[in-house]
């Protein structure tokens, strides 16, 4: 299955999307049905990452935004943790020269709070490295939950108030939303959580108020392209109305 993919309007085309976020679901699972460590299942995501970055790219998605690690996950198993962390450094040392290479912009919203200095420096790295790329820009949630985002931002608005920076009657949504993580970045225009569960998680609670929702069924690990296609598919038959107002008609 090959998707026409354009972002421009055209007498038959649909509307494709062009930032997607993905709560990538379904790791653990995926191993558990195949009597496999956890790690393993966490290892074949990273794999279906890579798959989903370059799947972008040939879709002509120009934003796409993954929930890596919620701020929630540090209740897990404390050898589980390691193993994620371990992933994540494996990720960037293998990869972040072909990210970069092939254009790819990476962004890293959530908080550094917790987030070990190594941790840190190569997530900055990352960042700095890319930042003129222009390809795609693939932000990663990491240690990200949408409510300490926004209490986050909420912080700083009144501290800016109180500092005589801010007066009241100028808090927007736009003034809110320079306050967020995401600032400077377009509001999804998809959301797709893979394994069946039919929940947000904490994730972007701001950001997808427009958003179209596509659950698949499937486990984070064998995602792939196809899945992706599929789910831009049934995106692409919605009628985006935005509270009222009717955008284009389906028929």
């Amino acid at each position: 299955m090959t998707l026409a993919i354009d972002n421009k309007w055209g007498d038959d085309a649909r509307p494709a999307p062009c930032h997607v976020a993905i709560i990538m679901d379904g790791n653990g699972r995926w191993a558990a049905e195949r009597r496999l460590p956890r790690v393993e299942g966490h290892r074949r995501g990273v794999e279906a990452v890579r798959r989903t970055v370059e799947a972008s790219r040939d879709l002509g998605i120009t934003h796409l935004t993954l929930f890596c690690f919620s701020s929630e996950n540090w209740s897990r198993p404390a050898e589980e943790i390691k193993d994620l962390f371990g992933l994540l450094k494996r990720f960037i040392r293998r990869d972040l020269a072909d990210l970069h290479k092939n254009g790819v912009r990476i962004r890293i919203i959530g908080s550094r709070k917790d987030l070990d200095n190594d941790v840190q420096r190569m997530l900055d790295d990352a960042v700095e490295l890319t930042k003129e790329n222009t390809a795609l820009n693939l932000t990663v949630a990491f240690n990200y939950g949408a409510r300490d985002e926004i209490t986050r931002a909420a912080t700083h608005i009144a501290e800016d108030v109180k500092a005589g920076e801010l007066v009241p009657e100028n808090i927007t949504e736009e003034l809110f939303g320079s306050y967020l993580d995401t600032d400077g970045l377009p509001d999804p225009d998809l959301l797709i959580r893979t394994s069946g569960e039919l929940r947000l998680s904490n994730f972007l609670l701001w950001q997808l108020a427009y958003a179209e929702f596509v659950f698949v069924d499937t486990y984070w690990p064998d995602f792939d392209k196809t899945h992706f296609e599929e789910a831009i598919a049934e995106f692409q038959q919605r009628n985006r109305r935005f509270g009222g107002r009717t955008v284009r008609s389906t028929a």
